[in-house]
């Protein structure tokens, strides 16, 4: 039965070869356009463009191209004539608007008077010439060889496509393919007519006589034709730099793993100008931006060329990326590779992001409704996802994309303006849109894939606004860290002003704050002064000019350059207290090289006492040589103890970069946070040891995730790691390349965890392009 039922449909699909019921073998619409001469178009005429995606030459001979509005039920037809190569493009011209604007189309391959609606309708490929009479069911009829219903249409394959407008079509993402479903297989973007003008020496056809560019790319991160000359390598230029430009194949072929684009290597301002079609004759070259002892990848480039302009020809269609194109892999950036992901491991475009990305490699792309998951950049550089961030998993509370301990967010993209100078807008928060999509063409540089645009946008606010925090209750005590960003004398007034704005609105004025990245009283000039009493100090009359209480502080003077940060800086941590809440327990303070120890007082009401205070944590081992010592204060709030630990950890610097060639990426700088860890924690155990019940705060930038390791050293001695108990939405203190982590924390101990507590990350800076550090502050109200 399964047998005849088989055989049986087979016929039935045969009797009716024109029906679109299944994949279309070979002639396929692959562009339709009907803003032609409307106001604001690229082009005078509407056009419908289509492709042999067969492997003979098909006659199109007594077929044509019919149109109906999108409810309509009446028909209308433009006859074709001749053929259309295996490979190659058919264009067919149809009627223009009014307004007279848009440039003439390329020469047509056939004409109608056709006036399709801008953005809505359907438009059937059919094997004859007599106007179709199934009315509003045609998808499906008899003699119907292709079908696009578009917009609100109501008749379609599978599903509509986008909606098109003036200024765009509606074309396939990929001409080698037909899924039978117009909405998975059609995309929105800039309109690009492309003709046929038969084979030959000139340009103009898909019949290249030579090495195709996807075979000097491959479906590997380096061109298996590295070293080689090549001849006659035939494209159209997308886009241009100072030093070289970017040439794609018109003609793809199907293969999601192997670019169709290139760069190619002028060294000085090349001769060609975009939508010139080529000819290069060159040696296949692989560079590495940095040198060869970078972790960068290699991209593949066309070297010492010589270059043949053979006319002017249609771009070819960006490739979008996200719903309606290719999407990117959701969480992988690599699973198969164990060192050289250049030299190891799958090329697997599908599931890998760095095989995703290295597959579209020079290529035009375009991102549909992109999303600021980061702030731009002074580098004109801005993190973005597609389609409003459809899909993206963890998107934060205010539309930014948080890391997990397996997921570093392939899908991101960044956009940049390398190629057209201003092209992405300054001022960009977190949340904001743009307006219109991002389109491009792919590159790569400092360990990171960037779409360096081809066409200026222009922000849409998101209305991203600053946090504030509730202030403590009675027989509460606020503790807060902020990293303030190398803040010194020589900083302007106004970002003194900002920080005590934020200090006393934002985080409503906290008891106690764990101070980061405070510097000495001259800034980055290296003169050997170590002091910051005058940092300290003009903090200090920022906060009471923004009607904030008095605050007093502590802070221990480091050694001369022997803390790490901007050389000269003499970068630390301190302490600012309100001197009306929290009172700084006396004793002597600590010098550069002096170790804090505690020890039991013989005191019930205050067991543990402290050699001096403040004090370092260990300042001469080496896990802290070029790095901020830890310090220790001990307060008394309401009569009791409490210990605060502020600390800035040892930097991320160093570290391989998410998509470098190393995979998975080696965090080399986490050797010395974990040492750093270990000896914080050797010193709570000790205080805890004497004082099961001590209250003990470790505050600041560990410059670590929530997962590390680094953190883990600290919970082992029974430390509660505040953010990580956050929801994931919520978890993160920092933005860095479009990803929102956790590299600050405040810590508590059991007795402080067991009175009751309440935090909350104040996201006031990470998210902002006008940030007055590139941390949020974060706060915990204690119950004392």
């Amino acid at each position: 039965m399964a047998t005849f039922l088989t055989a049986t449909l087979g016929a039935a699909l045969l009797a009716l070869p024109g029906s679109a019921a299944a994949a279309t073998p070979d002639v396929v619409i692959a562009e339709v356009y009907g803003g032609g001469g409307n106001s604001g178009a690229p082009f005078a005429n509407d056009y419908v463009e289509l492709h042999n995606r067969g492997g003979s030459p098909v006659s199109l001979a007594g077929w044509s191209v019919q149109y109906a509005s999108a409810s309509g039920t009446s028909w209308s037809a433009a006859a074709l004539s001749g053929s259309i190569a295996a490979g190659g493009r058919y264009l067919v011209r149809l009627a223009g608007g009014t307004s007279g604007a848009g440039s003439a189309l390329p020469a047509a391959d056939a004409s109608g008077s056709l006036n399709l609606s801008a953005t809505t309708g359907k438009v059937a490929l059919v094997t004859s010439t007599a106007a179709l009479g199934c009315g509003s069911n045609c998808d499906t009829a008899a003699g119907v060889r292709d079908f696009v219903g578009f917009g609100g249409a109501n008749d379609y394959e599978g599903s509509a496509a986008p909606a098109g407008s003036n200024t765009t079509s509606v074309a396939r993402t990929n001409v080698a393919a037909d899924g039978d479903d117009n909405g998975a297989d059609f995309a929105a973007g800039a309109p690009s007519p492309q003709n046929t003008s038969g084979s030959g020496g000139g340009g103009g056809t898909c019949a290249y006589p030579s090495t195709r560019i996807r075979q000097i790319q491959g479906a590997a991160h380096k061109s298996p034709m590295a070293g080689s000359a090549v001849n006659d390598v035939r494209g159209v230029v997308t886009a241009v730099s100072s030093t070289g430009f970017w040439f794609q194949d018109p003609c793809a072929d199907g293969d999601p793993e192997t670019s169709e684009g290139v760069l190619v290597y002028t060294s000085s301002a090349p001769s060609v100008t975009v939508g010139d079609e080529v000819a290069v004759k060159a040696t296949v070259t692989e560079f590495r931006p940095g040198g060869t002892a970078t972790t960068n990848l290699a991209t593949t480039e066309l070297t010492a060329p010589t270059v043949t302009k053979l006319g002017t020809r249609a771009l070819p269609a960006a490739t979008v990326v996200g719903t309606g194109g290719r999407v990117p892999p959701a969480a992988v950036i690599d699973d198969d590779a164990s060192g050289d992901v250049e030299v190891s491991g799958t090329f697997d475009a599908a599931t890998d992001g760095i095989d995703f990305y290295e597959s579209l490699e020079g290529m035009r792309v375009q991102v549909n409704n992109p999303v600021a998951t980061g702030p731009s950049t002074s580098f004109g550089e801005i993190p973005v996802l597609a389609d409003d961030g459809a899909g993206a998993s963890v998107r934060t509370t205010r539309k930014g994309i948080a890391i997990r301990s397996a997921d570093f967010n392939p899908e991101r993209v960044i956009l940049d303006d390398a190629v057209l100078a201003a092209s992405t807008p300054a001022g960009v928060n977190v949340g904001d849109h743009f307006s219109g999509p991002a389109v491009g063409v792919l590159d790569y540089a400092f360990g990171n894939f960037k779409l360096e645009l081809t066409g200026a946008l222009t922000r849409v606010a998101g209305g991203l606004t600053a946090e504030t925090t509730a202030a403590a209750g009675t027989g509460e005590v606020s503790v807060a860290a902020f990293n303030v960003e190398n803040l010194d004398p020589t900083d302007p007034q106004s970002k003194f002003d900002g920080l005590a704005r934020q200090i006393v609105t934002s985080l409503a004025a906290p008891g106690i704050i764990a101070v980061e990245e405070i510097q000495d009283d001259n800034g980055a000039s290296d003169t050997g002064v170590v002091t910051a009493g005058q940092t300290f100090a003009k903090l200090i009359a920022a906060i009471t000019a923004a009607g904030g209480p008095a605050y007093d502080w502590r802070s221990v003077d480091p050694v001369n350059n022997a803390d790490g940060g901007e050389p000269g800086g003499n970068i630390r941590v301190g302490f600012l207290f309100r001197t009306d809440k929290v009172q700084f327990t006396g004793g002597t303070p600590g010098a550069a090289a002096t170790a804090v120890a505690a020890s039991a007082s013989g005191n019930a009401a205050d067991p543990v006492a402290l050699n001096v205070n403040p004090g370092r944590i260990s300042p001469s081992n080496a896990a802290f040589n070029a790095s901020r010592k830890p310090l220790v204060g001990k307060f008394t709030v309401n009569g009791k103890p409490l210990f605060v630990i502020a600390n800035h950890f040892n930097s991320k610097g160093g570290d391989d970069p998410l998509f470098g060639r190393v995979q998975p990426p080696k965090r080399s700088s986490e050797t010395q946070r974990n040492q750093q860890a270990q000896l914080v924690a050797n010193f709570i155990a000790q205080v805890r040891a004497i004082d099961t019940n001590a209250r003990v705060v470790v505050a600041g930038d560990l410059n670590d995730f929530d997962f590390s390791a680094t953190v883990a050293k600290l919970t082992a001695v029974g430390m509660k790691d505040l953010p990580a108990a956050l929801p994931e939405a919520e978890r993160y203190t920092y933005v860095f390349e479009g990803n929102s982590q956790v590299l600050d924390h405040i810590l508590i101990s059991p007795s402080l965890v067991s009175a009751g507590y309440a935090y909350d990350v104040v996201h006031t800076n990470a998210e902002f392009a006008g940030q007055l550090s590139d941390h949020d502050p974060q706060v915990v109200r204690l119950k004392i």
